[in-house]
Parts: structure tokens; C-alpha cells; sequence
């Protein structure tokens, strides 16, 4: 009898996202290429929004019966666009034909009779320090155009905002501007060229890559011929890949795991996949969960291969997301040997198994020299959910080794008590460490003696794993005295 004849089976389902959260602002951008734009008034923060609408491309008038000299330099010192000062008020019919107005002046009144006026011209509306009177509001820019990034707080906090832009402005190179610009000079000829959906995001996928490996250098016609033969001579078709989730924390993602992620038609993901992971794959993915439950109601295996076969014939690109390593008791060796009998490519992502994120959330090395000679990762249960028949109980009792055990809660006190009675120390540490590197993680402390009672007593819940080993002896003696999110408890 298999594991999964014993437990109520379940069929993959499709999943929808929660949708986004609530915007304080709609983030849009707005062509102003040869477009007019009116200025009226002298305020502080007029000269900037003068050069940032001409960099735009913009036409600007600006009218300002007393200029300040600030704001009458503006006109010889920018780069795109047009400027012209008119040293003198403005009229109503001064906003006629106007994409855009902006009023800048000290006077509440004169400001509220300027929106008044623009808007019956039809033009979009902002009026600075005036956020009440705004159609528009503008924000700190980071520019690589036309890769162009806006940040808004709404006003909530303008410093924290200028602090995202510096941070954004580290990351991204200068140099992404000239590949923007390649992009934009080659866009028209890569879709004449490429008449599939897949194969123009290939295409761009591996541009994207080329310019983040050499952003500081001006792209050539060489590029161009190397991405478009490169993208010719790719294979075809569908695809799978599976991806290590990591146990829990988002930002444990690899680079390599993200760009599936964003690359993928179809994502297949686990019950313990953190659901903030599916954030970060592109919009138009589909999910599915095909959730394996340890003794609970799981998919069948058959039925996930199956489906991942099915998909990738189909010409998708199919993510099947696991939690850790795909590698590390994940059922990848099942999977990859159903796409290979069925012709399917198959690749893998590794990702920070459990083990290794419980023992860096934890701050303690598995392999500590003066403790452990070597490192073991072992299976809780076999197939019917019993603790195996065919572990090495002379290895799990070796005191210079640590075991990780995976999914032990169901076996715990009957794995420890045959590995006392098998010869490991009983008064060797041992942790059980549930929901690994997530914001609710808890670690209980104990022996190999005593650790299940103190489990039980716990009535603690998740995805669990169980460490064993002399390299924990270094935690005794700061430890917190109760169990807690993120503490260990003795």
C-alpha cells in the first residue's frame, strides 16, 4: 500500500492572486514631447518643474510678472525641450491649447482662479505645495531614459521618499540608459522579426540579461546580430523548470529563482510555498496548487507529472515551485524522470534548503569544527507515513555528526527513543525548529531524551525539522525561558 493510497487525495486546482493592495496613488506617466505646457508664478519649486517638463520634450511657457533669478537662468540652461518667460501675469486665454498647467504662485486665491481656468481649457492640473488643488502630483524621479522610475509617499514622508530614490539611483547603472535607447531603436525590427509572443520575450529576456551583465558599456549592431541568432538557434516549445521556493522568507530567493518566476506561463507550486513568493512572477501567470501535505490531503504525484507533461507540450513554460531545495527531499528525481520519458527539457534552480535557513535564522553552523565531522540529512517517514525501516541507526548515533531530520512530527518520539536505544547520547541536543526562517518561527530545545515531551507539551504547529547533534551544544546558556516567534525556548 502507497503513502498516498492512505490519505485523502485532492486534484490540482487553479489559483487566483489576492489582487493589489489598496494604491494611494495611480502611478502613470504622461507624454509631453512637443506637447505646450503653462507655468504660472515664481514659487520655490517652480525653476525645477520648469527643467523637468522640458526634459520631458514640453513647450513651456512661463509666466511671471516678477522672476526670480533662479527661474529666469532656467531657459539657457536646459537640454530638451523649449522654454519662453513672459514677464507678466497671466490671463485665461493664456491656457488655451496647454497639454498640462501648473500654478506656482504664493496666492491661495490667484492659485484657486488658475485650476478653475486650466481645467475649463482642459488641461491637466497641478499646483505646487497645494496638494488639495492637484489633478496630478509629481514625485522624485531616478532617470535612465526612457527608463524613467517615480516614487510617490503622497506626502506622507518626502524625506523617506528621497531616501528610495538614492537607494534606486545606487542600483541602477547610468549606463542602462544607452541600452533603453538600443531597446527603443530595436524594438520595430525584433518584432518584424520574431512573430511570436514567446520568442520576442525570449529575446528580450536575454537583452535584459546582457545589459545587467555589462550595463556600463554602449550596446552594439553586434548585440543586436548575437540576441536575434541566439534566439533563432533556442529550442522551441514548452518547458519545465523546477525552482527552489526556500523555506519560507521571500528574500531568500535566488536571482536565478526569480527569473523563472518572471519567465513563467504556468507556476505549479506546494501548499508550504511562502504565498508572498508568488508576488514576484509576472502578472500574467497562471497558478496552481498542487499541495502535498505531510498526512494530509495531497495530489497525487502521478497527476503532477502528468499535468507539468501536458503544459509543457502545450508550449508553456512551466514553473513547478517547491519549498527549500527541490533537491532535498522534494520529489524532484520523480519529476524530472517524467519530462525526460515524455522529451520534455527539464532544468532545476537549487534554493536554501530547510535546513540551512533554520540554522542561519538560528545563527549556528551545522558543521561546527569541534563538533561535527560531518553532516547528514535524513527522512522522517517512508512511504506509509512510518518511521523507516532502513535507517542507519549506527550513523545517527555517531555524537561526531549532525542530523537533520525532515518531516519528523508524526515519528519524533519513536525516531529518538530507537536512536538512544541504538546507541546516541541521550543527553545529545536536539531542536525542533518549526516554520524555518518565517516570521513565526519557534525553535523548542531539548535532548534526544526529552525533546518529544516538551514537543507535545508545546502544541506547536507547521512545517517542522528536527536537528540533532553536539553542534547545538553552543546555544545553552542565553537562552529565552518560553517558546516565542523567532526565539528558542529550553
Amino acid at each position: 500500500m502507497t503513502e498516498t493510497s492512505l490519505r485523502a487525495a485532492r486534484a490540482p486546482r487553479e489559483t487566483k492572486a489576492a489582487g493589489l493592495e489598496p494604491l494611494a496613488v495611480l502611478p502613470v506617466f504622461v507624454p509631453l514631447r512637443g506637447k505646450r505646457v503653462v507655468l504660472a508664478g515664481s514659487s520655490g519649486g517652480a525653476p525645477w518643474k520648469v527643467k523637468v517638463l522640458a526634459a520631458a520634450g514640453a513647450h513651456v511657457d512661463v509666466y511671471a510678472p516678477e522672476p526670480s533669478e533662479e527661474l529666469r537662468a532656467v531657459p539657457g540652461e536646459i537640454v530638451d525641450g523649449q522654454v519662453v518667460l513672459h514677464e507678466r501675469t497671466w490671463s485665461p486665454d493664456d491656457l488655451w491649447g496647454a497639454a498640462f498647467c501648473i500654478g506656482a504662485m504664493e496666492d491661495e486665491a490667484e492659485c484657486v482662479a488658475f485650476v478653475a481656468a486650466a481645467r475649463g481649457a482642459g488641461a491637466i492640473v497641478n499646483a505646487v505645495d497645494r496638494p488639495h488643488l492637484c489633478d496630478v502630483k509629481f514625485g522624485a524621479i531616478v532617470n535612465r531614459s526612457p527608463l524613467v522610475v517615480g516614487i510617490s509617499t503622497e506626502g506622507a514622508a518626502p524625506v523617506f521618499g528621497q531616501t528610495v530614490r538614492a537607494r534606486i539611483e545606487a542600483m541602477l547603472p547610468r549606463g542602462f540608459a544607452r541600452w533603453m535607447g538600443a531597446a527603443r531603436d530595436w524594438r520595430d525590427g525584433v518584432t518584424a522579426r520574431f512573430h511570436g509572443f514567446a520568442e520576442r520575450r525570449a529575446f528580450w529576456e536575454r537583452f535584459t540579461d546582457r545589459a545587467f551583465a555589462e550595463p556600463d558599456r554602449r550596446p552594439t549592431e553586434t548585440d543586436l546580430a548575437e540576441l536575434l541568432g541566439e534566439t533563432e538557434a533556442a529550442p522551441k516549445g514548452g518547458a519545465v523548470t523546477l525552482v527552489g521556493a526556500g523555506p519560507g522568507d521571500a528574500e531568500l530567493l535566488t536571482l536565478k529563482a526569480l527569473r523563472a518566476l518572471r519567465n513563467a506561463d504556468m507556476i505549479l507550486y506546494d501548499d508550504l510555498v511562502a504565498p508572498e513568493i508568488l508576488d514576484y512572477a509576472r502578472r500574467e501567470a497562471r497558478t496552481m496548487l498542487v499541495g502535498k501535505t505531510g498526512h494530509g490531503p495531497s495530489c497525487r504525484q502521478d497527476d503532477i507529472n502528468a499535468l507539468m507533461v501536458q503544459l509543457a507540450r502545450s508550449g508553456k513554460q512551466v514553473v513547478r515551485l517547491k519549498s527549500g531545495d527541490p533537491l532535498v527531499f522534494g520529489r524532484a528525481g520523480e519529476e524530472i524522470e517524467a519530462c525526460r520519458a515524455a522529451g520534455i527539457p527539464v532544468t532545476v534552480v537549487p534554493g536554501v534548503s530547510a535546513a540551512q535557513g533554520a540554522a542561519a535564522a538560528l545563527g549556528v553552523s551545522l558543521t561546527h569544527r569541534d563538533a561535527a565531522r560531518r553532516l547528514q540529512f535524513v527522512t522522517g517517514h517512508d512511504r506509509r507515513g512510518a518511521l523507516p525501516d532502513d535507517l542507519n541507526w549506527g550513523a545517527l548515533a555517531d555524537p561526531s555528526v549532525t542530523t537533520v531530520v525532515y518531516m519528523p512530527k508524526r515519528t519524533l518520539r519513536a525516531l529518538l527513543a530507537r536512536a538512544v536505544a541504538e546507541g546516541l547520547a541521550p543527553t545529545t541536543p536536539a531542536l525542533l525548529v518549526f516554520n524555518a526562517t518565517r516570521p513565526n518561527q519557534t525553535a523548542l530545545r531539548g535532548t534526544a531524551i526529552d525533546l518529544a515531551d516538551r514537543v507535545e507539551a508545546a502544541g506547536l504547529d507547521g512545517p517542522a525539522l528536527l536537528m540533532v547533534g553536539e553542534a547545538f551544544s553552543e546555544m545553552r546558556g542565553a537562552l529565552p525561558a518560553q517558546a516565542e516567534p523567532n526565539r528558542v525556548a529550553v
